[in-house]
């Protein structure tokens, strides 16, 4: 039988490759939304979560394969709109353009992006694979929220750990609430890191973080990235623990990290959070700044 050229291309396109379809603007029924979650199975099952405020992302098993080295890090785009804007930019295929709404330009590479997290043990962070088993518990109006399953995964040769992981982003925030329960072969309490990623941008510039003791908070202003010239801005993010567990500060080749002890099969609660200088909310570094001074977070489980 022959084949025509388009039945070829498709044949030849790996599961999950991305579409590339023309950049539609928000409908105004669309903009009545302030949160939102979306698995896009078009992409490698990229999981995004959205509100009124910022723009979020983690990563499914299938990128793995399609684009080595992935990282079960948490990645942030640019948001410029009220409105969930990253299904319809993520379908264009030019994600990384900006169309008016906003822009994916945060590299999280192989590092925690604006809020993962590893098991810190003998100077090194052990990592997870992707996300599995996503649930969709709340998509907008008005909250996203959702749970996701990292597999078993080994620290050293002293145990092999899983964790379920909540993220529940509501609208008029920049910080995501993480509720996380690491199960481990071992009862002995657990030195977990949650991390920011070192990203040297132009001449190796990282940015300039912040680290509170007394209140158990980590951030990150980054250096202007762009085609070297920094016309892409900006991104910023922070990491806010329970100070009951903080644990201290702490650094590997890839992330900045705050420390914080966990019992293993027993839920704990931090907020990551990030914010563009090109949005609506944060044209400078000490507006970034005060804000996460100014978070009172509810660490409850």
């Amino acid at each position: 039988m022959r084949l025509t050229f388009l039945a070829l291309a498709l044949l030849a396109a790996p599961a999950g490759a991305q579409e590339h379809k023309p950049f539609q603007p928000a409908t105004a029924e669309e903009k009545k939304a302030r949160a939102a979650v979306v698995i896009a199975d078009y992409r490698f099952d990229d999981l995004l979560w959205e509100n009124d405020r910022i723009a979020q992302r983690i990563y499914g098993r299938a990128l793995e394969a399609a684009e080595p080295p992935s990282s079960s890090g948490i990645d942030a785009w640019g948001k410029r709109v009220r409105w969930p804007f990253m299904d319809r930019q993520l379908r264009t295929g030019d994600q990384h353009a900006d169309h008016g709404d906003g822009i994916d330009f945060y590299n999280v590479g192989t590092g925690r992006g604006t809020g993962g997290l590893g098991i810190w043990h003998d100077n090194k962070l052990w990592t997870s694979r992707n996300y599995v088993r996503p649930r969709i518990l709340q998509s907008g109006p008005d909250v996203a929220d959702f749970t996701v399953d990292y597999e078993p995964w080994p620290v050293d040769t002293l145990r092999t750990v899983r964790e379920t992981r909540r993220f529940t982003l509501p609208a008029g925030t920049n910080f995501t609430r993480m509720t996380s329960t690491i199960a481990s072969s071992s009862d002995a309490e657990l030195i977990v890191g949650i991390g920011i990623s070192k990203r040297p941008i132009n001449g190796n510039k990282l940015g300039e973080v912040r680290k509170d003791d007394a209140a158990a908070r980590l951030s990150w202003w980054g250096p202007a990235d762009g085609e070297g010239d920094g016309s892409k801005g900006r991104m910023a993010a922070a990491v806010i623990v329970d100070p009951a567990a903080f644990a201290g500060f702490a650094e590997d080749t890839d992330n900045y990290l705050i420390l914080v002890r966990v019992r293993p099969g027993q839920p704990f609660v931090y907020y990551g959070g990030a914010a563009w200088d090109r949005g609506s909310d944060f044209a400078a570094q000490g507006d970034w700044n005060s804000y996460v001074d100014a978070q009172r977070p509810d660490f409850r489980p």
